[in-house]
């Protein structure tokens, strides 16, 4: 009977061991076919190590194309922020690129590709992600007015793709010009805006903006001690081209933006200070930022505001890497990550 219950213990201690072998062996060989996926994954996407491009299209005319860190880990939190793209331009285009002759100039003016390198360098904690958002129109209010399903379909767009990272995701909704539109359909969608949706950043894009928004602003603001707002813009009231006016007096962003400060300050306290070129408003904590640059000489500054580290300041103002190794509205602190 003894030696019957030796035998049956050694045979399952062999038995997990059996087990243990294989669970190695299965581990190893996903870890290959892991690492097999990311090099061809990059080799396919020409990134030489530096991040991973995927592209694809849903809801049949929204492009996803989602920028990922190439040392992307599932231990780390997950910053992902939807770019939705400006009117007229292409992914391609947004991301940016070194020029060459007959180069189309829209390559040239936004560079969101070389100032998430830069950003990367300075979280490197974190899997900072970018989500480029684009559609066929290469409009999102063109876009809504084809869609009348919009509040259902932008919220659901940006909770499945987000969903995919981490479950201790940060949110992050940005977007320049036209694309403004696809953060106002979001918030149109949403009853509350969630906790993972840490920081709302209007690169001169919040020309939709009416007071009827400002309560869940205000809310999700005020609910959230890490939630962010950050609005740029300049004034485009007196810009011209061609002498003729670019926006009336209070169809442009500088309007929408003074209104949005006004609202925002029936329930917080801003600090106003000025620089030579701008006028800035902090509320306290930095939880609220505006820049809104002075247009002494009726010019366009629409792309500029983009392209002079305005995308790297609206992620890292107010945190600790605010202006360290740039400056918004500068020399471009990103140049050596253009490819």
């Amino acid at each position: 009977m003894q030696k019957s219950y030796l035998q049956l213990n050694s045979n399952r201690k062999s038995t997990m061991q059996g087990k243990k072998i294989w669970l190695i062996w299965v581990s190893l060989i996903m870890r290959f076919v892991y690492t097999l996926t990311i090099f061809f994954s990059l080799q396919a996407a020409g990134q030489k190590g530096k991040s991973i491009i995927d592209s694809f299209w849903v809801y049949g005319d929204i492009k996803v194309t989602i920028d990922k860190p190439s040392d992307f880990s599932a231990f780390r939190k997950a910053i992902v922020v939807f770019y939705a793209l400006p009117n007229g331009n292409t992914t391609e285009q947004t991301m940016g690129k070194k020029m060459q002759p007959g180069d189309d100039w829209h390559f040239d003016i936004q560079h969101i590709k070389a100032q998430t390198s830069f950003i990367r360098q300075q979280l490197k904690n974190k899997n900072f992600i970018v989500v480029y958002l684009e559609n066929s129109y290469k409009s999102w209010p063109a876009w809504k007015q084809k869609h009348s399903g919009y509040r259902d379909t932008i919220p659901r767009l940006i909770d499945s793709v987000s969903s995919v990272f981490s479950k201790r995701k940060q949110v992050y909704l940005n977007g320049h010009s036209g694309g403004g539109s696809f953060i106002f359909g979001y918030l149109a969608g949403v009853k509350i805006i969630p906790k993972y949706v840490k920081r709302i950043s209007f690169l001169d894009s919040n020309y939709g903006y009416d007071s009827s928004y400002y309560t869940k602003i205000k809310n999700w603001l005020l609910r959230n001690s890490d939630a962010a707002l950050n609005v740029f813009a300049y004034n485009d009231s007196v810009a011209l081209y061609n002498g003729k006016s670019v926006v009336s007096a209070t169809g442009g962003t500088w309007y929408r933006s003074h209104l949005m400060l006004k609202d925002m300050e029936d329930h917080f306290s801003f600090h106003h200070s000025t620089t030579d070129s701008m006028k800035i408003a902090r509320s306290k904590g930095n939880k609220i930022q505006f820049f809104l640059k002075y247009n002494l000489n009726k010019g366009i500054y629409h792309t500029q505001q983009v392209e002079l580290n305005g995308f790297i300041h609206s992620v890292l103002c107010g945190t600790k890497y605010d202006s360290q190794r740039y400056r918004y509205y500068s020399i471009r602190a990103y140049s050596e990550f253009i490819e």
